[in-house]
């Protein structure tokens, strides 16, 4: 399938997500429908290894667009609205840390919303 200019966001509240933020990741970037993606994963004060874990892949994955906005501990609907308002996308998709998506996610969302 060839790359289209749509824009999706995907938002992502982190909080101690060391054993699960890479898959989750991960997940996002191996999905099958084509288009832009950016990433915005919100540190919502993890006190574990997150953060230098998300920042590595963001390294690691330099052609990822991810977005790590670090914040204090506020909970999950303080890190999704952080995340909502530096979002840019044609749509917004989000995602927990502590999840994965299937990599026809995205492509059956968007064959449904056509």
């Amino acid at each position: 399938m060839e790359e289209n200019s749509l824009l999706i966001s995907v938002i992502i509240p982190m909080y101690n997500s060391a054993g699960t933020i890479i898959k989750a990741l991960d997940s996002v970037k191996a999905q099958t429908f084509k288009c832009y993606y950016d990433v915005i994963v919100v540190n919502d004060g993890s006190m574990d290894k997150s953060k230098e874990l998300v920042e590595n892949y963001k390294f690691d994955n330099d052609r990822f667009n991810l977005i790590l906005i670090n914040q204090k501990n506020g909970g999950v609907s303080k890190a999704r609205n952080a995340g909502l308002k530096n979002a840019k996308g044609d749509f917004i998709a989000f995602l927990d840390a502590d999840d994965y998506w299937v990599k026809r996610k995205i492509q059956k969302q968007m064959l449904y919303l056509e």
